[in-house]
């Protein structure tokens, strides 16, 4: 029969640790195995297997080439698989800067589906730091936590991934107490936060019982659906005391030049953003909007089903088609503006007249040669 294999992320060492230790002693025979990715850009990384009560197991491990991939596939794998046979459950924690969801897919694999099944995925987070680490822009790079050499990625980014790809978020009490437990005050806006993040998501604050984490295999293709632009599962709109969240829905085109020129003052007055939107110029394509603490990312993530023979949805995903049809209008299919904004004191009243002005104006055509999205968009094209 499969062991259950759990995912412990997230920034924040101590709280991850923290949340490794509670699961160590409170499921008996259970394993933990973490890998630290300091030295991961030399191709060397250093591996600890433990149970409540001893380290089984410390080793460096040198890999061909250093990335979080490689240490996935060609040492946490043949690990966990080591293991599975005495543990009662194997917790597999993830260094600060790896996003789960990578792991996550490598581990449901028909090759071990008899032997591992991965039951959850935590991201463990301090209370304290989680609202302004969710603000910073400084690159992974800069601040000494790369997932390997080249890694581009942002701190908020890798944060924000972290949170939103999880199914549990826990705000674990770290023991032994030189550092302060969190005060209410960090809980709260914390716990709000999270609230607008991942409204879908259970927290589990200090003290609080954790989730069931020995039930049955989870499905990444499902944990995926939650997150990508075509059918994720974007926040409604919702104001608390510190936080807003903002919801623009619309169906008409938008200016490429008009929204390209607001697209800074969009990211920099928020948090967090995310959806999906329709160019005029490019009306066949789903494009994605993710940006955070001020960084924006756009994709091309595909046709909208507007776009495809009606021969060809049956070959789309359940949860692809349902999107679609949540979105649909007689004008223009599931084409949509449909985009999120998350942050502190938003004004719904100007931000939603900032992109209603980015829309096409009735009767009138894109009439500019160059496109500003084709940097972001067409890098394929002209590589």
């Amino acid at each position: 029969m499969s062991v259950p294999v759990v995912l412990v992320g997230g920034l924040h060492g101590p709280a991850r640790a923290a949340l490794v230790d509670r699961l160590l002693r409170e499921y008996p025979g259970a394993v933990a195995v973490h890998h630290d990715l300091r030295g991961v850009t030399g191709g060397m990384v250093i591996r600890t297997v433990r149970s409540a009560s001893l380290v089984l197991d410390r080793a460096v491990v040198r890999l061909e080439h250093g990335c979080v991939s490689c240490t996935t596939r060609e040492d946490l794998v043949p690990q966990l698989l080591r293991y599975a046979e005495r543990a009662s459950l194997l917790v597999a924690e993830l260094w600060d800067c790896v996003e789960p969801r990578s792991v996550a897919e490598a581990l449901d694999d028909p090759a071990w589906r008899d032997e591992l099944r991965l039951t959850s995925v935590l991201t463990a987070l301090d209370p304290e730091l989680t609202p302004s680490d969710i603000c910073r822009g400084e690159r992974l790079a800069d601040v000494g936590r790369p997932g390997g050499s080249g890694d581009e990625r942002y701190l908020a980014e890798v944060l924000a991934r972290q949170i939103e790809y999880a199914t549990g978020l826990v705000l674990p009490r770290v023991l032994p107490d030189p550092i302060p437990p969190a005060d209410d005050d960090d809980l709260a806006l914390c716990r709000e936060i999270l609230g607008h993040l991942a409204p879908m998501t259970p927290v589990t604050l200090p003290d609080e019982p954790l989730p069931p984490l020995t039930g049955p295999a989870l499905c990444t293709r499902e944990l995926a659906e939650r997150v990508d632009p075509a059918t994720a599962q974007l926040p409604c709109e919702a104001r608390t005391p510190a936080v807003d969240t903002v919801v623009w829905h619309r169906t008409r085109p938008l200016h490429p030049g008009r929204f390209f020129d607001a697209m800074d003052e969009l990211a920099t007055d928020t948090v967090r953003s995310r959806g999906r939107f329709w160019l005029a110029n490019r009306p066949d394509r789903m494009l994605a909007w993710d940006a955070v603490a001020g960084i924006v990312m756009v994709e091309d993530t595909g046709p909208w089903l507007a776009c495809l023979p009606e021969a060809a949805w049956d070959a789309e995903r359940p949860a692809r088609r349902l999107a679609a049809a949540l979105d649909w209008s007689p004008d223009h299919g599931d084409r949509v503006q449909h985009l999120v904004f998350t942050g502190p004191d938003l004004d719904d009243t100007r931000l939603h007249a900032l992109l209603d002005s980015c829309l096409l104006h009735p009767n009138e055509t894109v009439a500019e040669p160059d496109d500003p999205f084709a940097a972001f968009l067409d890098v394929r094209e002209s590589a």
